[in-house]
């Protein structure tokens, strides 16, 4: 499975070869490098440095757990996340620990985190597949989580497979070629929407 992303501009590695297919496959992963997707997690930037993210894991080796998780998932998600080998939900407390006060930082703070993981995945030959498709509040009752945490986003982790294995229904996104939107519609400089004078060839 190779699809790396069509930069214009060059970076990493790891960057253009970061994606997130729907085609996983459930060979074991070595504890060791769980372990380190992780510590790359941990050591991602926040706010304050409060860390708010938590994540529930589990891998195929304890079922039970898996299918708990799997069962926090919308049911297009289901269908192909039980192949991976692992699969996490990213939970965010909601109010700063240094003063009660609100963390309107918190999911940004767990979108670096997991960023973070997944280029640590891609490192170590693995695929991060992230999901909205999530049912937060079934989280929540399934692993008694609480009330200052929330559930945001689920994460499936694995080896990635070849794209004419996944879904039949996901088997043209998994073959697409992979897009993002130019440069100059995201970076801005001193007026909305014009795009940033270091744009200019």
């Amino acid at each position: 499975m190779s699809n790396p992303a069509p930069v214009k501009h060059p970076v990493s590695d790891l960057v253009a070869r970061r994606q997130s297919p729907y085609a996983i496959d459930g060979r074991p992963i070595p504890p060791e490098d769980l372990r380190s997707l992780f510590e790359a997690a941990r050591w991602a930037a926040s706010s304050y440095n409060e860390q708010p993210w938590r994540y529930i894991v589990a891998t195929m080796d304890d079922p039970e757990t898996f299918d708990r998780i799997l069962q926090c998932l919308v049911e297009p998600n289901r269908a192909w996340a039980k192949e991976g080998y692992a699969l996490a939900l990213g939970a965010v407390r909601k109010q700063f620990e240094r003063n009660g006060k609100p963390n309107a930082h918190a999911h940004h703070d767990l979108g670096a985190a997991s960023a973070t993981l997944a280029l640590e995945a891609v490192n170590r030959g693995l695929v991060v597949h992230q999901m909205a498709g999530i049912f937060p509040d079934k989280a929540r009752e399934t692993f008694s989580l609480p009330d200052e945490f929330e559930v945001v986003t689920g994460l499936c982790i694995g080896h990635g497979a070849d794209p004419k294995d996944a879904p039949e229904a996901l088997l043209e996104k998994d073959q697409a070629k992979r897009s993002r939107r130019p440069l100059e519609t995201i970076v801005f400089g001193g007026e909305w929407g014009k795009p940033a004078a270091m744009l200019s060839d």
